[in-house]
């Protein structure tokens, strides 16, 4: 056994949604110490049944937990190794305000969240010293408050260099979750973003499954620059894609990169729809559920916000990041583009 976990690792978890869930669940399942901070309206209903796991079928149980709504509370008088943040990026800078007047004795945080700009605001929050960058490349799927099922196992990327780095990815590997560590933050997170834009923003605006979007000829063409785009601004940033755990991202963005439009769509579409599998994209489930926010200011919107740093055009990720935030506050009607490819492309190409 590794002097690493040889003594149990003291976990905090914001919030149990699928990916904390996951995580955290799989952490005290092989004998962490975590304690999850959620909302103070749902802990009576996740606090009695503990945490369900379906991991390849298998249904395990966890009990050993504590969920609380204070993270004051948490803190108090105790030590925590390290925090999981997995929470959506528009809610960064809620869970980092219950932190005020914590900054000196909160312990590092591992930032599992998508997108490139997360970990700047938690280091404005703590200090840079208390930020671990991470990648998880899993599926997991959320039957339920603290009930989860690993849809397909990847793994997780785990930013290396930190005190605690090494110690977090023999845990994670302990739990059965394949972490492996990356020397460069920015590589890692970037070449993820790549992969969370694929058929997100598309699948939302015109109400399509990815396999819908993947097989039209323009809407390939939309998601082919929208990648197109954001690599440029990467190689701009001196950003260097990387293979994630599971996910051959170089190959990938590579073909999508340098392949005429048509011959891409061939060799690549259909493998990609299946490997979405059936579940909608995270865009499509948060528009359609009424959410008022969406990640895709954290995503496209990232992309446009670092090309206007240096000096890339980005029309796609941008008209794609300003009409599903108008859809998701109401101004755009969800029907205005639900199935109309060639009405999206006109627009992104006005």
């Amino acid at each position: 056994m590794s002097d690493s976990i040889k003594k149990p690792l003291k976990v905090i978890c914001f919030g149990m949604g699928a990916i904390g869930t996951y995580i955290g669940g799989s952490l005290a399942a092989n004998g962490a110490k975590v304690t999850f901070v959620e909302k103070k309206e749902f802990i009576s209903d996740a606090a009695p049944k503990g945490i369900q796991l379906n991991i390849n079928g298998r249904e395990i149980n966890v009990s050993d937990i504590d969920i609380i709504s204070d993270v004051r509370q948490a803190v108090s008088g105790q030590f925590f190794d390290v925090a999981l943040l997995a929470v959506k990026s528009n809610d960064t800078s809620s869970v980092l305000d219950l932190l005020d007047g914590l900054e000196k004795d909160f312990p590092p945080i591992l930032c599992l969240q998508n997108g490139v700009e997360n970990e700047a605001l938690i280091a404005r929050k703590l200090g840079e010293e208390k930020v671990i960058g991470g990648s998880i490349t899993s599926a997991v799927g959320r039957a339920g408050l603290g009930n989860v099922k690993l849809e397909k196992l990847r793994g997780v990327g785990i930013e290396t260099g930190h005190p605690i780095s090494q110690t977090l990815i023999d845990w994670f590997n302990l739990s059965g979750m394949r972490a492996k560590g990356y020397g460069s933050r920015a590589d890692m997170k970037w070449s993820k973003m790549l992969t969370n834009l694929l058929a997100n923003a598309s699948s939302a605006i015109l109400n399509w499954t990815p396999a819908q979007v993947y097989s039209h000829r323009l809407t390939w063409r939309i998601e082919l620059d929208q990648i197109r785009e954001a690599m440029e601004v990467m190689d701009r940033m001196h950003i260097h894609l990387t293979d994630l755990p599971g996910t051959p991202v170089k190959p990938l963005m590579s073909l999508l990169n340098n392949l005429p439009a048509g011959l891409s769509r061939t060799l690549i579409g259909a493998p990609l729809a299946k490997g979405r599998g059936a579940k909608m994209p995270s865009f499509h489930i948060d528009l359609y559920s009424g959410k008022t926010t969406s990640e895709v200011t954290y995503l496209n919107g990232a992309v446009s916000r670092f090309a206007s740093k240096v000096g890339v055009k980005t029309p796609v990720n941008n008209g794609l990041c300003q009409l599903l935030e108008q859809m998701t506050a109401g101004k755009i009607s969800k029907e205005e583009f639900d199935g109309q490819p060639e009405k999206l492309y006109s627009w992104l190409k006005r």
